[in-house]
């Protein structure tokens, strides 16, 4: 609230400004993201308020708007009810998530013919507050599924550059790996998913926990391993646990991987796994050996393309 006041006009009218609104809070996708850390320190994202109008007719200007930047297959929910809010998997795709208040109406706005000197001003709104929960779901082209220590991180760094944990025990994977396997100038990226287990759709294991992030990829490569005494068993595991969890991940376009050719009597059981998957694409590799995977390779280029 504010009048105006010179020399040769000690009477002048209201000249309140009006208040800025407040600045809001942006999610914006970015391509060169690939995790959330940048996020795991700041508890409290703000924008910036709007600042106060003041005399002479001089609004304030609108607070800055707080965008946050995340990686592509951010998943929005609502801390406190649950409810899933958005998706992000475009580069440069932005979302609204919350509006800033709207800014005060100065005294000179209420100025009229019959009422020339208002001494009130209008307050201007707080802003949205919300607490959120920001899940990261990896986005791949094949992702990779199996039972503990059926040798998936061990493909993974035989077919690309990346360097998961490996270990001779199982759930050695606690978190999902990307790797990009490069083929004749072409791209594939490749996800490790951590190991499943029987009733992963139910909790057990750290199957569900990340049975989120087979949603993502476009199609599965079900990872067996041959030292098994009937690999098939595995397959129908894996097949069921989809299944139960849903999201259509039975669906997924999907190919069999052999591991451990290299291992006595593996060649029988690929062989007898060929014969009761009669029409799934089923291929036999050795990740310790290197055997096939050149092989593993242009056919993973050649599922993807649909051939």
């Amino acid at each position: 609230m504010s009048f105006r006041r010179e020399k040769y006009a000690p009477k002048g009218g209201p000249d309140g400004g009006d208040g800025g609104r407040g600045g809001d809070v942006i999610l914006r996708c970015r391509g060169d993201l690939r995790t959330l850390i940048h996020l795991t320190r700041t508890r409290t994202i703000q924008a910036e308020r709007g600042r106060y109008g003041s005399g002479r007719n001089r609004h304030g200007r609108d607070g800055q708007d707080a965008v946050v930047d995340v990686p592509p297959g951010t998943a929005v929910y609502d801390q406190d009810t649950g409810e899933f809010l958005v998706d992000l998997v475009e580069e440069g795709q932005e979302i609204l998530l919350l509006q800033g208040g709207r800014g005060g109406k100065g005294n000179a706005h209420f100025a009229t013919s019959r009422h020339q000197t208002p001494r009130f001003a209008q307050d201007g709104e707080p802003g949205a507050e919300r607490s959120l929960r920001v899940e990261l779901r990896l986005i791949a082209d094949i992702g990779f599924v199996g039972k503990p220590n059926a040798g998936k991180s061990s493909l993974l760094g035989r077919l690309t550059a990346a360097h998961p944990q490996i270990g001779a025990y199982p759930f050695t994977t606690k978190i999902p790996n990307l790797g990009v396997m490069v083929l004749d100038h072409r791209q594939l990226v490749l996800a490790d998913i951590p190991g499943l287990i029987e009733g992963a759709s139910e909790g057990a294991g750290l199957g569900f926990q990340f049975l989120k992030h087979i949603a993502r990829t476009k199609s599965l490569a079900f990872i067996v391993d041959l030292e098994e005494e009937n690999p098939a068993d595995a397959v129908a595991m894996l097949t069921q646990e989809l299944l139960d969890y849903g999201a259509g991940l039975e669906s997924k376009p999907r190919m069999i991987v052999g591991n451990k050719t290299d291992v006595e009597g593996a060649s029988e059981r690929l062989d007898e796994l060929r014969r009761q998957l009669p029409e799934d694409r089923v291929i036999g590799v050795s990740a310790l050996t290197g055997d096939g995977i050149r092989d593993l390779a242009g056919e993973f280029l050649r599922f993807e393309a649909g051939e």
